[in-house]
């Protein structure tokens, strides 16, 4: 709750609203509704029909962003076939080309797991699947990223930082444009034009795009679909391996010192502990009952669990407080009571 109630994410939101506004990454709504429209589930929007001119602004920046992009992919294929980028000497362009789109096929999945991940972990425990009611590869992940009060799912966000930021640093080398003295600038386009293309923004429209936004807003509208794919399960055990080689550890002690130095407390302390909800009633927001909370992830006082083979085939064991509601990790409470 604290995360969300400071002015620094107020002014984020301020921010990321202004750069939505400029229509640069409007295409990545093309791409969203082009999907469900294939797939038989249109995206239907909770906003109240456009005017005309509300729709012709929406579909000017879409216009716009689809501009951008087919340029920045023109601008980007021709520096890598004639050898103008940073990539290494001896990868030949086809591969280049080939790596790059691997790579962002990559991103792509991290960024639409993740997404998806934060969706199901709100969901009741029997509408997670982690009774095989979705699937072999639901099942798995569930079984893996809801133990130990979803620790691992913390766990997962740090190795899948790791593998985005690598993944990111070759697509950076593979498209960023460089020229030597004595090169034409590309498509003959002025010495300022060029020192934009230089700046490595157009491979940057690319990434987020294609490998990134568009990505996530799929998973938003479709969250299912991605968390019971195969490849999600794979990038996700990959992830918690990148986690387990301690490179990132240094995220849970700043992660603690935060926690600490800011004072932020457990959901609990803002909307009551479980009794105090049930004694008024009260039900979340995602129609759990009273009594029933749980947190998204916890990145605090207990160490991850590192070991999650053995876990798929456990029967599933609570704490008593846990089945009376009790949040036994945050406030200790008299459950008898």
């Amino acid at each position: 709750m604290y995360s969300v109630n400071n002015w620094f994410a107020l002014i984020t939101v301020w921010t990321a609203m202004a750069i939505e506004f400029s229509g640069i990454l409007h295409i990545c709504y093309i791409v969203q509704r082009s999907v469900g429209w294939m797939a038989g589930q249109p995206i239907e929007s909770r906003e109240p029909p456009k005017n005309i001119y509300q729709n012709l602004f929406f579909y000017g920046r879409c216009a716009m962003s689809l501009a951008l992009l087919c340029l920045s992919f023109a601008v980007t294929f021709v520096a890598i076939f004639e050898r103008k980028t940073t990539v290494w000497e001896s990868v030949p362009p086809v591969a280049s080309v080939v790596i790059f789109f691997l790579l962002m096929g990559c991103i792509g999945i991290l960024e639409g797991s993740q997404i998806a991940y934060f969706a199901v972990v709100k969901m009741q425990k029997s509408e997670q699947g982690q009774d095989g009611s979705m699937g072999y590869f639901a099942k798995k992940s569930a079984r893996i990223l809801f133990s130990n009060n979803n620790h691992n799912l913390a766990a997962f966000l740090v190795g899948r930082q790791l593998c985005v930021v690598s993944c990111m640093f070759f697509i950076a080398r593979i498209t960023a444009v460089k020229l030597e003295p004595d090169d034409d600038n590309i498509f003959g386009v002025p010495d300022w034009m060029q020192s934009i293309f230089n700046t490595g923004l157009l491979g940057a429209v690319i990434v987020a795009v294609v490998a990134s936004v568009s990505w996530r807003l799929l998973a938003s509208a479709f969250p299912i679909v991605f968390f019971k794919n195969p490849l999600a399960y794979v990038f996700l055990r990959l992830c918690l391996i990148l986690e387990m080689t301690g490179i990132l550890h240094g995220a849970w002690v700043i992660a603690f010192v935060i926690k600490k130095v800011t004072g932020v407390k457990r959901d609990e302390f803002y909307i009551g502990t479980a009794e105090e909800r049930a004694a008024e009633s009260m039900e979340d927001d995602n129609g759990r009952a009273a009594g029933h909370l749980i947190a998204a992830l916890d990145v605090g006082d207990n160490p991850p669990i590192q070991s999650f083979d053995g876990m798929d085939d456990e029967e599933d064991t609570q704490d008593p407080d846990a089945e009376a509601g009790c949040p036994t990790n945050a406030f200790p409470i008299d459950c008898s009571k």
